[in-house]
């Protein structure tokens, strides 16, 4: 490949692996970028993920453990307590504990988490603009008078 450089054991370049094409991430190395997307994307896909963050993203406040059991209907407290782990492993979510009897965990996001959570928004919205374009001009007309 063109414009690459070694670095240790690694190549770093300007052009993707894939198609050889100049690439956005100009200086970055590329399949590192590509290694932690595929971590990143593995995580919010797993069930729970963003059942997390949405009530994470609507609240100023930390939200605590409990809270999270009542609102999540149907997930086990040990799928609720990996998903949280993970996401506080990832730097996506801090983990808040307090030394109280009862113990009380709250979390909130990180910087981090907080710009996922508008990326998926933004990715929603681009889901729901291009999903079907016929239905949602069918219900343009319909809800004209």
């Amino acid at each position: 490949m063109a414009n690459m450089e070694t670095i240790g054991e690694r190549r770093i370049g300007t052009e993707t692996p894939v198609s050889g094409e100049k690439c956005e991430f100009e200086g970055y190395d590329v399949l590192l970028l590509m290694s932690e997307t595929a971590k990143m994307r593995n995580l919010i896909t797993k069930r729970g993920t963003l059942e997390i963050l949405i009530p994470l993203c609507c609240s100023t406040n930390p939200v605590r453990h409990k809270t999270f059991k009542q609102a999540l209907k149907g997930f086990s407290t040990r799928t609720l307590s990996n998903r949280l782990n993970e996401l506080a492993k990832n730097g996506v979510v801090e983990r808040l504990r307090y030394d109280e009897i009862p113990p009380r965990v709250e979390y909130r996001l990180t910087t981090k988490g907080v710009e996922l959570v508008e990326s998926v928004g933004d990715l929603l919205k681009w889901m729901r603009k291009w999903a079907d374009v016929k239905g949602e001009m069918k219900a343009q007309i319909v809800m004209k008078p």
